[in-house]
């Protein structure tokens, strides 16, 4: 491997620290809510809220991460991160009533939805053009990662005592566990260097070419601190430039698909799992080491992401992720209106579905949103992507419960394969592929097919 490799994959993964903690955070909840139920008397909407406050965080997180990073930048923005993932860890062990858990909650979700903009943007800024969508993938890598994780420290707690011991003591060191990976974090942030796009946005230019020859040869990085330049010149630094002919459409892009990422149902079974493996008949033990097996097919199919996505490209990817969902969503809906819970059925028709989320949306959906905005306003940009994509997370996470209650397990699911088919036509008809130019390139994209059209 050669040097310069080594430092990218370096500071990727310690930035990608920032996605682990993001799945570490998300999914403790899925061991934990059950007992967090019995412990504060929660009805089906406050189980909702319980398990859903720490995503109103995320989308003040993700409001206010775009701006934080184009002003301070992206390195010490996600050093706030880690504060705020440290802060919320302890604070969420050790609550006397529901109000101050989900205080601590949201507070940690303020970090999680920061950092989920920030370090897939700084892996992007950073990564050069022909493994971006490799490095970027990293970042999806270790959000499952930290949710395979955190399944099998909620499975490891759990067993230290039966449902009693649990609703009184298991859940808090469920949540106190996220101290150390968040404390590991903040202390290796301080060894990256900052993003030379924004390096070279302040002005700091001859910064920004060391890093670029960092992870180039010198006679490419003077190439890209140049295109980096010029693309910067013709840029406003206006968010209305976003709403400009050409621009218009890569916010439609990334509002649209980070929409269709959460709405497809996909957390709905990362952080309900255990509860719905619970309702085919598995006791509390058993619920939780089958939520190890669909966080371990989400890690392994994360993988076929990365091998594939500067290979194929993201469109490949995402349409075939949709098209996959779609059909193991009518299945598992299927199976619950059936009730043909002998087997493994639902197990092995939930495992195909996260299998295609893995290996597309998940992944895909980050790197194209980190791609597609100009580099004066990216942050900000990408802020109004995540806003819309950790609301939309938020009301699948919050109506849950409740459509379960309402209309059962089979309609539910169906509810959420109809989603996959939106979200498969709209990748077919309008998403455009990125693969193997570098950001400036990608931003002219926009530009010079606005001009093709009018022409």
């Amino acid at each position: 491997m050669k040097p310069t490799t080594k430092f990218i994959y370096l500071i990727t993964l310690i930035a990608a620290l920032g996605g682990l903690l993001f799945g570490y955070d998300t999914a403790v909840i899925a061991g934990a809510i059950g007992f967090l139920k019995t412990h504060f008397q929660l009805t089906a909407a406050m189980q909702g809220w319980a398990a859903s406050s720490a995503l109103i965080g995320c989308i003040f997180g993700a409001m206010i991460a775009g701006a934080l990073g184009d002003w301070l930048g992206r390195k010490r923005a996600l050093i706030i991160s880690a504060i705020l993932f440290t802060v919320s860890a302890i604070g969420s062990a050790i609550p006397h009533n529901l109000t101050q858990f989900v205080m601590a909650r949201i507070i940690g979700g303020v970090g999680v939805g920061s950092a989920s903009l920030l370090s897939p943007l700084y892996i992007a800024e950073i990564a050069p053009a022909k493994i971006r969508g490799r490095l970027v993938s990293l970042n999806q890598l270790a959000i499952v990662s930290g949710m395979l994780i955190i399944y099998f420290v909620n499975a490891a707690i759990a067993g230290f005592g039966d449902d009693a011991w649990n609703a009184v003591i298991g859940w808090r060191w469920m949540f106190a566990s996220e101290t150390l990976p968040a404390l590991l974090f903040m202390a290796l942030l301080f060894f990256v260097p900052s993003s030379p796009r924004w390096l070279t946005k302040q002005g700091r230019e001859d910064e920004a070419l060391e890093i670029l020859t960092k992870v180039n040869t010198f006679d490419r990085a003077k190439i890209e601190l140049n295109e980096i330049k010029a693309t910067i010149a013709e840029e406003t630094g206006s968010l209305l430039q976003l709403f400009k002919p050409g621009l218009r459409l890569a916010l439609v892009v990334g509002i649209v698909l980070a929409i269709l990422q959460q709405i497809t149902g996909i957390n709905a079974i990362l952080y309900y799992a255990p509860e719905i493996f619970r309702k085919t008949g598995l006791g509390t033990n058993a619920a939780l080491m089958q939520t190890v097996f669909v966080g371990a097919v989400n890690v392994t199919f994360t993988f076929v992401a990365i091998g594939l996505i500067d290979k194929i490209g993201r469109k490949a990817l995402l349409l075939a992720g949709a098209g996959g969902m779609t059909i193991f969503l009518f299945l598992i809906g299927g199976a619950f209106y059936l009730q043909k819970f002998d087997g493994p059925w639902v197990l092995l028709f939930i495992l195909l579905y996260i299998a295609s989320f893995a290996a597309s949306l998940g992944p895909v959906v980050w790197v194209v949103i980190s791609e597609i905005f100009p580099t004066k306003i990216r942050g900000r940009a990408m802020s109004i992507a995540t806003v819309f994509l950790w609301t939309a997370c938020y009301l699948v996470s919050q109506t849950f419960p409740m459509l379960l209650e309402k209309f059962g397990s089979a309609v539910t699911f169906w509810i959420y394969m109809s989603m996959s088919v939106i979200n498969f036509f709209f990748v077919l008809r309008v998403v455009p592929e990125t693969k193997g130019k570098t950001l400036e390139q990608i931003e002219k994209s926009w530009r010079r097919e606005h001009s093709s059209a009018t022409v």
